[in-house]
């Protein structure tokens, strides 16, 4: 049974810290092409900034993405799993919980993130690993 381990195993985490300019943290992710970011405050995952919050709390608020922090706009104390998880639990989770984002911890460390598009390709590759095992 694969592990988010395996999915965030060779992938460098993204990360922002809570007072960072929802400016600056928007720029970060059209940098490196991301949707979502845990944010940190003190070394700890305090919450979780999406694409989405800059829409419905940022822009369509009428806050200024200069003068607002992460902080003000992030989810807070987002659910995070262990590292050492099924992909299928996690899937599961972002399922009933309407997640498209999911914190990957370690104890208290971040590990990384991942999305729900990454753990459907995951399971699509899975899929067509065993339908070839299978015709062979």
């Amino acid at each position: 049974m694969n592990t988010l381990r395996d999915l965030v195993k060779d992938r460098r985490t993204y990360s922002t810290d809570a007072a960072t300019t929802v400016l600056e943290a928007a720029r970060f992710m059209t940098e490196h092409n991301i949707g979502a970011l845990p944010v940190l405050r003190n070394g700890q995952l305090a919450g979780i900034f999406s694409e989405r919050d800059i829409m419905t709390r940022v822009v369509a608020a009428g806050r200024t993405p200069g003068h607002t922090t992460v902080a003000e706009v992030m989810t807070p104390n987002p659910r995070a799993v262990q590292v050492d998880e099924s992909i299928e639990e996690c899937l599961f989770i972002m399922h009933e919980f309407g997640f498209r984002h999911l914190p990957i911890i370690e104890g208290k460390e971040l590990k990384g993130l991942v999305s729900l598009r990454d753990v459907v390709m995951h399971q699509a590759a899975e899929l067509e690993r065993r339908n070839r095992r299978a015709a062979s």
